[in-house]
């Protein structure tokens, strides 16, 4: 036998290796899930998002009325793995280095040193990032790009695995700053929070008040399981035909008449970006891993559409004036577009 030859596995074969090796990963994204259920009272919604996010390595955007457990949610993930958080509370009179970091001189060494900011975490939370000037906010949206921070001369890499979690209140618009499309492209996902059923806000009630307190996280899950588990992700497979589908749906968007959406035409200013396609696609992939499988199927894609896809169209002024959203657009797209 030539020593060069090996076995050739087929891709069945490939598929159900993949397959068993997610199955391992998937234990320990049970047991985060469940300890954040812990803490967590009725968002399971968001919790699949936010590890949807970590497992494809991007970012989201959270929008609810306060006291839907945006901040908490991330505290809590936070301390169901072994990372560091920080909070930022975006206002007004923020500056860029509040966020980044700055020079110090020290006049004792008569040198300058380098303080950085709270961005250097791997888990941020932005809360109310709409309250800040168009600078500040963009100071942040660099790092999530880059994932690095520049500080005079010399640039910074930031910790690994890095989720920036970003919430903003759509009740106030006064004094507040909204982020221009360009910057909001940048995170995966955008997710509108709505209220628990009564049978969640008994449990909240008596979670706060009843028992004394909220019960505490522990640690399930280390900087290097996330690592393993993202290299998992981009490995689940995904058909040519779902990708044809991913960009049937984005096209959908920019020409609604191709797709007998003709009517849709005068309602979206512009459609979505390249970056839609890329985060569908990864955001599937995510959401196949976190049901257990190997492969990414339709409904995959049709579960994180919405929030992939919502921030990323341009709404006219007719259809504000219709009372269109960008959700309701969404809908009538993923309801015509045929499904592989």
């Amino acid at each position: 036998m030539n020593e060069n030859s090996s076995i050739t596995t087929t891709p069945a074969e490939a598929l159900r290796l993949l397959n068993d090796k997610i199955q391992l990963e998937f234990v320990l994204i049970k047991q985060l899930k469940d300890e954040m259920a812990k803490v967590i009272v009725g968002q399971s919604y968001m919790i699949d998002r936010l590890l949807i996010a970590l497992l494809a390595d991007g970012h989201v955007l959270l929008e609810g009325v306060p006291g839907l457990a945006k901040t908490l949610a991330i505290k809590t993930l936070s301390e169901a793995i072994d990372v560091q958080f920080s909070r930022i509370q975006f206002t007004p009179d923020l500056l860029p280095a509040d966020v980044t970091g700055t020079m110090i001189y020290n006049q004792k060494s008569e040198q300058f040193t380098v303080k950085k900011g709270p961005v250097f975490a791997n888990f941020v939370l932005a809360d109310e990032i709409n309250r800040a000037p168009a600078k500040v906010q963009s100071a942040l949206l660099e790092a999530m790009q880059e994932r690095q921070i520049t500080i005079g001369d010399t640039t910074y890499p930031l910790p690994n695995p890095f989720l920036v979690l970003a919430t903003q209140n759509p009740i106030d618009q006064e004094g507040t700053y909204p982020l221009p499309e360009a910057q909001v492209d940048r995170f995966m996902l955008k997710v509108i929070l709505g209220y628990p059923n009564k049978e969640e806000e008994k449990q909240i009630i008596r979670g706060n008040v009843v028992t004394g307190g909220l019960p505490s996280c522990v640690n399930v899950m280390k900087a290097e399981d996330i690592s393993r588990a993202r290299a998992l992700v981009r490995e689940v497979y995904l058909d040519e035909k779902i990708e044809q589908y991913i960009v049937d749906l984005v096209f959908a968007t920019r020409e609604p008449e191709k797709y007998g959406l003709g009517f849709l035409k005068p309602l979206i200013s512009f459609g979505c970006s390249p970056r839609a396609s890329i985060n569908l696609a990864l955001a599937g992939k995510a959401h196949a891993f976190l049901n257990g499988r190997a492969y990414v199927v339709p409904e995959d894609i049709r579960a994180v559409a919405p929030d992939v896809m919502r921030h990323r169209i341009g709404l006219t002024y007719e259809a504000e004036a219709e009372d269109m959203s960008a959700t309701e657009i969404l809908s009538r797209i993923i309801g015509k577009v045929e499904v592989p």
